[in-house]
């Protein structure tokens, strides 16, 4: 038996997903496929067939070791979400996304991923392209500080690309808890409970290197390019930015309008795409923390596709935070 079938990952919110999303039969797609959870689920619960896609080669080879209990119902395709319409090859009855990073990733040292293991300063999901060790290296200390504000929500992003600035001229940073240490000695020391004061700089840098929120935006658009009429969207988030853009585009796609922000128009709204199935979203309840403390943060989303056709999102209906990186890598 292998070391995930002794522990297998618990998938976050799958309760209220299966719940509100019955019933599970037809072709489905887990976007975001990691270590298999959300894959399994859906398999046990009655779908016909799921596509696992995943931009992490590791998560593709592990899930090797048990995939084939399922025989043809599993697909497995590397790739990210973001073209998950091109992955799913045809119309598909249901999609489930958990935006971030897993858990499997997070206790890899050497992936880069956590500030509370040392390793390289890596972060890269598809382990290609420029890493977080190459944009903390390179990148001007002014946008710097802008990726840890606009993506990291941290208030103190000036004082730490400063720092940042400073210890890149003595020595490249390379490692995680050199980072770390950076980030760390520019805020005040936690108190109990409080999450360790890198945290926000960490998850920042890793929306940056993987150009997340773009992609979330574009695999949301793959989304209802891919779902046929009454198909099932169920959208796990952990990021308060991230929620916001989902919740954004949902809102949006089944004709609410609104305003990103309160100096914004009211953006227009069409023949809806979506239906909401909740519309203020699902947390998890007393039970699910008590087992898995990781569904703290999490928030779902969930909506039908209607008939209506598939049209590209307005990004600054959205929201989204908007930084030219492209010249950095």
């Amino acid at each position: 038996m292998t070391p995930q079938e002794q522990a297998p990952h618990i998938p976050v919110l799958i309760r209220p997903i299966l719940a509100h999303l019955a019933p599970v039969s037809g072709v489905w797609l887990d976007g975001t496929f990691g270590a298999g959870g959300y894959a399994r689920a859906l398999l046990d619960a009655g779908a016909g067939q799921v596509i696992g896609v995943d931009r992490d080669p590791l998560a593709l080879d592990m899930a090797r070791d048990w995939a084939g209990r399922y025989g043809d119902r599993l697909r497995l395709v590397q790739g990210n979400f973001a073209q998950l319409d091109q992955h799913a090859g045809g119309p598909v009855d249901g999609i489930v996304l958990d935006l971030g990073v897993s858990s499997m990733q997070l206790d890899q040292a050497e992936r880069g991923f956590s500030f509370g293991k040392d390793g390289p300063l890596d972060m890269r999901m598809s382990q290609s392209g420029p890493s977080a060790a190459d944009l903390v290296n390179t990148a001007p200390e002014a946008v710097l500080a802008d990726i840890l504000y606009h993506y990291g929500e941290e208030r103190a992003s000036r004082r730490i690309a400063r720092a940042i600035g400073r210890a890149r001229a003595e020595s490249p940073v390379t490692t995680t808890l050199h980072l770390s240490e950076i980030v760390s000695s520019c805020l005040p020391r936690p108190k109990p409970g409080q999450s360790h004061p890198a945290t926000r700089s960490f998850q920042a840098l890793r929306i940056a290197v993987n150009t997340e929120f773009e992609s979330l935006v574009q695999g949301l658009e793959a989304a209802e390019r891919a779902l046929r009429p009454g198909g099932k969207l169920a959208v796990v988030s952990f990021h308060s930015l991230e929620d916001r853009i989902v919740k954004r585009f949902l809102h949006l796609r089944a004709g609410q309008g609104g305003r990103a922000n309160r100096y914004a128009p009211e953006a227009p709204t069409d023949a809806p795409r979506f239906s909401l199935v909740e519309k203020r979203g699902v947390s998890a309840d007393a039970d699910e923390l008590a087992q898995n403390p990781r569904a703290r943060s999490a928030r779902l989303r969930m909506a039908l596709r209607t008939d209506a056709p598939a049209a590209k999102a307005d990004r600054a209906a959205l929201g989204l935070p908007g930084l030219a990186l492209d010249n950095l890598e």
